[in-house]
């Protein structure tokens, strides 16, 4: 046999693979397109079951010639289809229109208060991460004794508690009871003003406090967000726990483990070693959902410890009736849930290419 004829089949495999991965990325992104339509539309519709947004959020507020008036400005009083063609064309557009209770621009909101929420959203996942990954890996070194079983009935404790309870309990203990950290708020009110003078902010209170170069106010920022990481990140520390534990306990029963446990390779070594890595690949799955949960745990989150991002003010949005910024809102959460889960997908298939298709 020559080498011209041993080479092809290597290549054509090589090809086979790498275009089996493309192909896989192309139709994830292409996926992004309906799922975001199928979301916006779904929030148009269900805005308008409560009739237009201006008699929503001014109705009984004006006389009914200015309410009038002001509906057939905005277009309200125009089929509902043609309102949905033209709301379409404005969100592809990243035009969401102005709110009805402050009129501001929706993307200047979006712009304004979706670092914090992505702050918050990011402490979140450290916390998830820091808690969920050692205590599942601990729970599968230990599966089958009285500690295993503490450990997952935590899990089911951290999965299955409400966020604004977890943070009402938080506050009580370490904000009112043992004075350790602060209740409310992302940084102290002198703080917050040194915080937005800075030049050109991001938003994003932990960045803007090392730019500033001040310890005492890079304490501040962190120690404001431990409550609120807490609440949200012990629900998804819950769910990763449980994952890492479940595969940790899996692979641990391969042959190739058990191969080196027959040649004296300790238990923890083999949870260090040969079973940590397989068990993370179910957990980068799975955050692209994680991102949806964290998200929507945000609004409760926020309002309990009045961390001023999207979730915070999308329930004021919601006391004022102003529809418009909710829809603008919940749009935008449904493109940055669509892209995250794409963006996880490509991961998943790089690491593991048995999720390729």
């Amino acid at each position: 046999m020559t080498t011209s004829d041993v080479a092809p089949p290597t290549t054509r495999t090589r090809r086979s693979s790498g275009g089996s991965l493309w192909r896989y990325i192309l139709v994830r992104f292409l996926l992004i397109f309906p799922t975001v339509f199928i979301l916006v539309t779904l929030v148009f519709l269900f805005m308008r079951t409560t009739g237009d947004p201006i008699t929503a959020a001014l109705g009984g507020r004006l006389p009914a010639d200015q309410l009038a008036e002001r509906i057939h400005e905005a277009g309200y009083d125009r089929p509902l289809i043609v309102q949905y063609v033209e709301y379409l064309g404005q969100v592809f557009t990243g035009n969401f229109g102005r709110t009805l209770s402050d009129n501001q621009l929706v993307t200047d909101v979006l712009l304004r208060y979706g670092p914090a929420t992505l702050e918050l959203a990011v402490y979140s996942l450290i916390v998830a991460f820091i808690v969920g990954i050692p205590l599942g890996m601990l729970a599968a070194y230990l599966r089958d004794r009285w500690p295993d079983a503490v450990l997952r009935v935590l899990a089911i404790l951290f999965y299955a508690t409400p966020v604004f309870f977890a943070g009402l309990v938080l506050k009580l203990i370490f904000a009112v009871g043992l004075h350790w950290l602060p209740a409310n708020g992302r940084a102290g009110a002198r703080n917050e003003v040194a915080l937005n003078r800075l030049d050109h902010p991001t938003g994003i209170h932990l960045i803007d406090a090392i730019r500033l170069g001040n310890g005492a106010i890079i304490g501040d920022v962190l120690a404001h967000a431990v409550l609120p990481a807490l609440a949200l990140g012990l629900l998804t520390a819950g769910i990763f726990l449980r994952l890492v534990r479940t595969n940790m306990i899996g692979t641990l029963g391969q042959p190739y483990v058990d191969a080196a446990r027959s040649r004296g390779v300790s238990e923890f070594r083999l949870v260090r070693h040969h079973a940590y890595k397989p068990a993370l690949i179910p957990i980068i799955t799975v955050i692209g959902l994680q991102i949806a949960l964290l998200l929507g745990g945000a609004v409760l989150t926020e309002t309990t410890f009045e961390w001023k991002g999207l979730g915070f003010q999308l329930v004021q949005y919601l006391l004022a009736r102003d529809f418009v910024a909710v829809q603008g809102i919940v749009a935008l959460l449904a493109v940055i849930v669509a892209v995250t889960n794409f963006i996880v997908d490509i991961l998943a298939a790089l690491i593991d290419p048995r999720v390729r298709y």
